[in-house]
């Protein structure tokens, strides 16, 4: 699909950014680029590559699941305006 000023100035408006004609044909060609390499990786044979979350074999470092805080539970629903049964009452907000 080729790209026209008319497409940018259109996404511009709906993205509420205010963009000269210049920058308008800049934009173009800039888009133009880009989608032109994303069609050279859509050639691309991809049979047999498993997909990577991570190009690095990394695990994230996770903190112990431990508890660190003593429970407040009965505190803070003494201060909370409904409670029934260790349940906190809200308003109904859909019929």
């Amino acid at each position: 699909m080729a790209l026209e000023d008319s497409h940018v100035r259109r996404a511009a408006h709906l993205a509420r950014i205010a963009v000269s004609d210049d920058q308008a044909s800049g934009f173009v060609e800039d888009l133009s680029r880009i989608l032109d390499m994303v069609d050279q990786l859509q050639g691309v044979n991809t049979d047999g590559v498993a997909p990577l979350a991570h190009p690095l074999d990394a695990t994230q470092r996770l903190r112990a699941d431990e508890v660190t805080e003593t429970n407040q539970r009965d505190t803070f629903q003494r201060c909370a305006p409904a409670v029934e049964n260790g349940l906190y009452l809200v308003p109904r907000v859909v019929e």
